[in-house]
């Protein structure tokens, strides 16, 4: 009789941050898609909330601090202020676990995000070596009710699931 099984992880994620002035250059960047007509976001790196929020939901899984730890190594110590590299990093820590899906959620009146959802999705499964049916996304404006709903600023939280075959 085998004793093999399986191991199924959820994590969850979150990340945001504000818009810079208007007359800043930092271009903004969403889901690894350059978005045009709005301010970067006041970070050290680029400011990608969402691969951010993705490196979270790794971190809640694998236990590894890479926002605040390997991505700040980069950052600070080497100049790397691409998201995309962090999120290369994290996924090197799921060691043997695969990811299964994830459920993206973004918030903020700005940029206006409906159009780029299938690029954002295309971006992120790419950079993951998933399927593009692996990520969803949803976004919402918040209404106004949040200093993102406001357009201060953009939110995103990430449930990320991994199995891990033993």
């Amino acid at each position: 009789m085998s004793t093999n099984k399986n191991i199924i992880r959820t994590g969850i994620g979150q990340d945001s941050h504000r818009f810079l002035s208007e007359d800043v250059a930092k271009p903004c960047i969403l889901g690894g898609i350059l978005f045009d007509g709005v301010p970067g976001f006041k970070a050290n790196s680029d400011g990608d909330v969402i691969l951010h929020a993705i490196c979270n939901a790794i971190t809640s899984v694998t236990h590894v601090l890479i926002l605040g730890g390997i991505a700040d190594e980069l950052c600070l110590n080497q100049g790397i202020t691409d998201s995309s590299v962090y999120l290369k990093k994290a996924i090197e820590t799921l060691g043997n676990q695969k990811v299964t899906h994830l459920a993206i959620t973004i918030e903020g009146k700005r940029p206006y995000f409906k159009e780029q959802i299938l690029p954002m999705r295309e971006s992120i499964a790419s950079l993951m070596e998933i399927s593009v049916d692996q990520v969803g996304i949803t976004a919402t404006s918040g209404e106004g009710l949040t200093d993102f709903g406001l357009g201060l600023g953009v939110q995103a939280f990430v449930v990320l699931s991994t199995i891990e075959y033993l």
